[in-house]
């Protein structure tokens, strides 16, 4: 089902996944206050200077997506999850790891306010 905004996106989910949903989506506001919350691709995201990370339920999982460098950057942090070239998947049985989130998010702010400026300075 395509989603207009986040909170028709988490309030499809179930009560458990809405609730892990609505952290990660807490700590990102947190670590990003000025970072705009958004769908793309289907799933919550937020952008700033670009887009910074995207997360989602899955059946077994919420995936959390902060493109390739966030999982480089954090790799021996995220060495206990299932990870991919882009994509980390944190289980529904384990307590999410929101410092850690909060970094990655922190992270990313960082990068992409970087490359703006950059772009800017040309």
């Amino acid at each position: 089902m395509p989603y207009d905004n986040v909170d028709s996106y988490i309030a499809d989910q179930p009560a458990a996944v809405r609730e892990l949903l609505e952290q990660i989506r807490a700590t990102i506001k947190k670590a990003a206050p000025k970072a705009e919350e958004m769908i793309s691709y289907g799933m919550p995201a937020f952008k700033l200077s670009g887009m910074l990370v995207w997360y989602a339920a899955h059946t077994r999982h919420i995936g959390f997506y902060p493109k390739g460098s966030g999982i480089e950057e954090f790799s021996n942090d995220l060495s206990s999850y299932k990870v991919s070239k882009g994509t980390v998947q944190f289980p529904f049985d384990k307590p999410l790891p929101l410092a850690l989130i909060a970094k990655i998010v922190k992270f990313r702010v960082a990068q992409n306010v970087a490359k703006a400026g950059l772009k800017k300075k040309k």
